[in-house]
């Protein structure tokens, strides 16, 4: 190779190099304006309320234990007692919500948040073991009030009054689960039970809740089955547990998820949780629903600067063929602000796609760079087919570019494969080029 063409071919190496820098200024203002964005949205959420987790319902039975101790003192056996406080915990037998799901946006300046209301039809029955289950020393025990308690992880999202229905009567909700390990909610003081005898008891009530970003509900039944539709189109389904049936279109959504306590393990998890303190388990054998966008502007333009080199390198090598094929000279100075323009794109893309969309945005931008680097090649290249079918291969180039954006699961293939498609092409073009001849008027 003579010396030419690797003098020309170090001074293209070294802008690609060199246009690295505005190229990850530009990558650092995309995480700049995400993180401002998420800023928005969390004053958004702590204006009106977070993400929203249901735990319960679960019955708790306060008690005050005797306890009898022997001791020995100065030689004669005595009896001693104390009293223990504690509480018993019941899982519901059948435990069965019905959600409907409205979402609209919340917007501060140009940031938007996603809001939810969720209408929750919550319902189920508890079956309490006779003697609550405890099975020696009964008559040592003294029983307060027994309540049901639901864990909402943000009270401030509960849009209306509750009442539960239970056995056919109606009583109040009150805030606070008068459980610190359950968090924040409400519960209910249920009538006197008699714990002695086995009892059913059928349970009910409307839940109107608000909430941003994410809904969970935890499986606290035996049996349990959350139905849930929504008018949002792209959910992200979340957790520990897939709904076994779902269905999706530009409408909406509509999900059922089912469990049992062969899955879930959540009484040996609420028992490590009270015993323990190790509560992180239990709440975390959630699932649901997210309705935040899953892949945004910032994702995307996140993305497509990731090609930004790998597209100005492709750009270079199309210079490069005209040079060698149309024995040209153009100048690294025309490399660059060609170059240059390449990376304004993406900056272009940023801007817009907060204003517009992604989509509009991309195509404003990548109409906007082609025509201006078209224009500029028709005299670079001393012709105005030249210039055009220039400006055309790069059209092209962005229109697979953006197909590379919108298909995630097939970006490598497609990428590989047009990656290949331009290598066999490169060499097409040279099969025949004396390369020992090359580079002759190329910096004339």
């Amino acid at each position: 190779m003579n010396r030419t063409l690797s003098i020309k071919l170090g001074a293209i190496a070294f802008l690609i190099v060199l246009l690295l820098i505005p190229l990850l200024m530009i990558g650092g203002l995309i995480q700049d304006r995400q993180q401002q964005r998420d800023s928005v949205v969390e004053d958004i959420a702590q204006s009106s309320s977070y993400s929203q987790q249901i735990s319960g319902p679960l019955l708790v039975v306060p008690y005050r234990k005797i306890q009898r101790t022997w001791k020995t003192v100065d030689g004669s056996t005595q009896q001693q007692t104390s009293t223990v406080a504690g509480h018993l915990y019941f899982l519901p037998e059948t435990l069965e919500v019905d959600a409907k799901v409205d979402t609209e946006l919340r917007s501060r300046g140009i940031y938007q948040a996603r809001l939810f209301h969720a209408d929750n039809r919550i319902s189920g029955q508890f079956k309490v073991p006779a003697q609550w289950g405890i099975t020696e020393d009964f008559d040592d025990y003294r029983f307060d009030p027994a309540f049901l308690a639901v864990g909402i992880s943000d009270i401030r999202g509960i849009e209306k009054s509750l009442e539960l229905n239970v056995n056919g009567q109606l009583l109040a909700f009150a805030a606070g689960t008068g459980l610190g390990w359950l968090g924040g909610g409400v519960h209910v003081t249920l009538p006197d039970l008699d714990g002695r005898a086995e009892t059913r008891l059928d349970y009910a009530f409307d839940l109107s809740l608000q909430g941003t970003g994410r809904l969970h509900v935890l499986p606290v039944g035996r049996s349990t089955t959350v139905n849930m539709a929504a008018n949002w189109p792209h959910p992200s389904f979340i957790g520990n547990y897939l709904p076994i049936s779902r269905e999706i279109d530009a409408h909406g959504f509509s999900a059922r998820w089912q469990t049992s306590f062969f899955s879930t393990n959540l009484e040996d998890a609420l028992t490590q949780c009270v015993v323990n303190n190790a509560c992180d388990d239990f709440h975390g054998r959630s699932f649901g629903v997210s309705f935040v966008d899953p892949v945004d502007q910032y994702l995307k333009s996140e993305r497509a600067i990731k090609y930004a080199l790998l597209f100005i390198a492709l750009t270079f090598a199309g210079f490069f063929l005209f040079e060698i094929l149309k024995n040209l000279s153009v100048h690294p100075i025309q490399y660059a602000l060609v170059g240059v323009a390449l990376a304004f794109f993406y900056l272009l893309l940023l801007s817009l796609s907060e204003h517009l969309g992604f989509g509009l945005a991309y195509a404003l931008s990548a109409g906007g760079c082609v025509l201006l680097i078209g224009f500029y090649l028709c005299h670079v290249l001393r012709s105005l087919v030249r210039g055009l079918g220039f400006a055309a291969g790069l059209l092209v180039l962005y229109a697979m570019l953006y197909g590379l954006l919108g298909a995630e699961d097939y970006a490598l293939l497609m990428g590989s494969l047009l990656l290949f498609g331009l290598l066999g092409v490169f060499m097409v073009l040279t099969r025949r080029l004396d390369w020992y001849q090359v580079g002759q008027g190329i910096l004339k």
